[in-house]
This record gives structure tokens, C-alpha cells and sequence, in this order.
């Protein structure tokens, strides 16, 4: 599935399965802000992301899923390395999901995000 964004930024999806992902992103200057640390834009979209590919994993084909509501905590400042963010999947009800993903730089926890997405029935292609 193409990620023009994702891919526009440089992250990867590493590993999405069984209610899991893990997304990295190797620091370029580009994602900097004029302070000289990664934007908070940068993690936010890999939470955004990893929490949607745990998700997608436990949908069901006709499925799709849509971000409500995401919050994040920055604890520290990004500067160089890769970022990593693992998400997991706490909770899969009917309609909505929850989710929480870890933002870390090798052993550091930089920030932390939890999610709210909805789950809905995707039309078939040619339907109104």
C-alpha cells in the first residue's frame, strides 16, 4: 500500500503484525525545526502511522480504520539517530480502537503517544 507521506519523510515500516508495528526513521537535517531539534511533527506521524499499521493487522478485509484522536507526550529532544516507534494495540472494539505507541533513540524513551481510531466498513469499489 502506498505512504506518500510516509515515504516523503523517510520513515519505514519495519514490522506490522498481530496487533504490532515498529516504525524507524533515520534523523536528516530536513526534519529539523529552527531550534535545531527534530520538529514534533516527525514522531507524531510515526505514532500516527505505527498506531495505524498495528491496527490494520487486526481488521478484517472489508475493514478500514481512520485516526480520531492521538495525543503525545515528548519527554526528550530528538538531535541525531534513529527513531523507532513501537505501537501496540490495547483495545479493538466494534467501532473504535485504541492504541499506544513508544518513540525511543536506541535505549531512550523520547516520548510516548496513545491513539483513538475508528473502524469502519469500507464500500465495494463501484458502490455509492
Amino acid at each position: 500500500m502506498p505512504l506518500p507521506f510516509v515515504d516523503h519523510i523517510g520513515a519505514r515500516i519495519v514490522e506490522s503484525k498481530d496487533g504490532t508495528s515498529l516504525l524507524t526513521l533515520a534523523v536528516q537535517p530536513h526534519h529539523f525545526n529552527s531550534s535545531g531539534v527534530v520538529h514534533g511533527g516527525v514522531p507524531f506521524t510515526l505514532a500516527d502511522t505505527g498506531m495505524g499499521a498495528a491496527l490494520f493487522t487486526a481488521l478484517q478485509p472489508a475493514e478500514g480504520c481512520a485516526t480520531i484522536e492521538v495525543k503525545i507526550n515528548y519527554f526528550r529532544p530528538v538531535v541525531e539517530g534513529e527513531l523507532a516507534c513501537r505501537s501496540v494495540l490495547v483495545y479493538r472494539g466494534r467501532s473504535t480502537a485504541h492504541l499506544e505507541s513508544t518513540l525511543s533513540v536506541g535505549d531512550t524513551v523520547v516520548g510516548k503517544a496513545n491513539g483513538t481510531f475508528a473502524i469502519f466498513q469500507r464500500k465495494a469499489p463501484g458502490t455509492a
